[in-house]
């Protein structure tokens, strides 16, 4: 804006007469395609509003783009690398789709190999028993089970991972809290926009493999990854292009920043949503 207004001075003859002046624009944030606001048709039958994802969360690590894919899995398998906080739908060529995910607990609980033996629109919910004994002040009271639907914490699609026939409870789904992808979670499993899940389940077929990873296995793939004060983790070497100081890591994720206090990892807490198993 600069440059522009100087060389429409100099284009005035006015280049001498003092201080040219400029104005600056703030420049609107486009929310791709993929991401505005679609309707679904719900469990009932009826049609369910899916919001637009606001583009402040659509980071450029979060939003779903066509990558280069180095790994050795076959086109056609779902990677899901729980540390550095992405999915990977494999593609030919050498490439893959990768996806912004919000990984809870249970989400880093499960490594290694699977295969999608279910899929569910607008999935039921129900706590474990297990987490009614733990905190049955937030899970009691749904004992009898969340029905699909607009509220319900897996959003609106799952698929379920099994292994050797039977079910590892390892899910990867909607959410109803966009804000938490690309960030962990205080449990659960895998989380995506809505609109990714939606068009990743229409284009995964039952009997598709899945790799999870380690986190020697995200070391290894994607290099040391750092937590920005956000609750988003990016590349160690990005890490001062945003102002992130990186510490010595012990793993696949390291959380510092620049305040001068002791790393903790950021837990993005969303009631019930937080415990979908």
């Amino acid at each position: 804006m600069r440059l522009a207004s100087l060389f429409s001075a100099l284009a005035l003859g006015l280049a001498a007469c003092g201080p040219t002046q400029t104005t600056t624009t703030p420049t609107a944030v486009t929310v791709p395609a993929i991401y505005q606001a679609r309707v679904d048709q719900g469990p009932d039958g009826n049609p369910i509003d899916i919001p637009a994802v606001r583009a402040a969360y659509l980071t450029e690590r979060n939003q779903r783009q066509r990558v280069p894919y180095n790994g050795t899995e076959a086109p056609g398998t779902i990677v899901v690398d729980p540390y550095a906080r992405v999915l990977y739908d494999v593609l030919e060529g050498g490439e893959a789709m990768r996806f912004g995910v919000a990984v809870g607990r249970a989400g880093t609980g499960f490594e290694g190999s699977g295969v999608i033996a279910l899929k569910r629109r607008w999935p039921s919910w129900t706590p474990t028993q297990n987490m009614i004994n733990t905190s049955p002040e937030l899970y009691a009271q749904f004992a009898r089970g969340v029905a699909g639907g607009a509220d319900n914490p897996l959003g609106s699609r799952a698929l379920y991972l099994y292994r050797g026939g039977k079910d590892t409870y390892y899910r990867i789904h909607g959410t109803m809290d966009p804000s938490s992808i690309g960030k962990a979670t205080s449990a659960g499993c895998i989380r995506l926009f809505q609109q990714d899940i939606m068009d990743l389940f229409d284009e995964t077929e039952i009997g598709t493999n899945v790799k999870v990873r380690s986190p020697a296995e995200s070391l290894a793939m994607e290099g040391r990854m750092i937590e920005t004060p956000e609750g988003y983790v990016v590349p160690a070497n990005d890490a001062a292009a945003l102002q992130v100081q990186a510490a010595p890591a012990a793993g696949a994720v390291t959380t510092t920043t620049t305040v001068a206090s002791a790393p903790t990892t950021t837990i993005t807490t969303s009631p019930v949503e937080s415990a979908v198993r």
